[in-house]
């Protein structure tokens, strides 16, 4: 043995007494593991939780390993550490979905339901497509990059009284589009696309 060759060698005794912690901590984990893992996994909810409870058990017993009794007693005293180890991970799990839950319901309470605002648009987008080209880009230009017929007619090179009488009839074809698809009267409430001019520079 290497150990004993040296000491040998230097003529004289020399302990080794770092080595007991760990071949104490070695025996204690290999006598215990496998029946401490079936004590957690009978009581945990998942495996996971289950070796959650075994691992923070044995950093208990590394630490405390001094107040861990010698024999038979010391599987009885790891399960007492499992024990309150299964108690606190319950306690925290119950926080986590306490909490979840109130977040749950702020958020229900915060964040209103598109659920119908997102149909109308979808069927919006496909009242849209059936429109002619130039239909379809004079509603945009208007609604969405906000520009008045004059200005309109300068992007399309057309005259602006064209443009007026074209916006007037694609609201319109807009409108009949949406009604036919959802039998109603085809205004999207709060979209610009299918609203009356709201703006003097549209009107004028």
């Amino acid at each position: 043995m290497r150990y004993g060759s040296e000491s040998a060698l230097l003529g004289g005794h020399v302990s080794d007494t770092s080595s007991a912690p760990d071949d104490r901590f070695g025996n204690l984990y290999g006598a215990n593991f496998g029946p401490l893992l079936g004590y957690a996994l009978r009581r945990a909810a998942t495996a996971e939780d289950a070796a959650d409870v075994v691992s923070e058990t044995f950093l208990v017993a590394w630490r405390r390993l001094a107040d861990v009794p010698a024999g038979s007693d010391a599987r009885l005293w790891l399960y007492g550490v499992a024990r309150r180890v299964l108690a606190n991970q319950r306690r925290g799990t119950e926080r986590r979905d306490r909490l979840g839950e109130r977040l749950r319901h702020d958020l229900a309470a915060a964040v209103p339901d598109h659920a119908d605002l997102l149909t109308a648009r979808a069927d919006l987008t496909t009242a849209l497509a059936r429109l002619g080209v130039v239909d379809r880009e004079v509603l945009q230009l208007t609604a969405w990059e906000g520009l008045d017929p004059r200005e309109i007619a300068t992007v399309l090179d057309m005259p602006a009284g064209a443009v007026r009488t074209r916006l007037s009839r694609a609201r319109a074809r807009l409108r009949r589009e949406l009604g036919d698809d959802r039998g109603v009267d085809g205004h999207v409430a709060g979209d610009p696309l299918t609203s009356a001019p709201r703006n003097r520079r549209e009107s004028s």
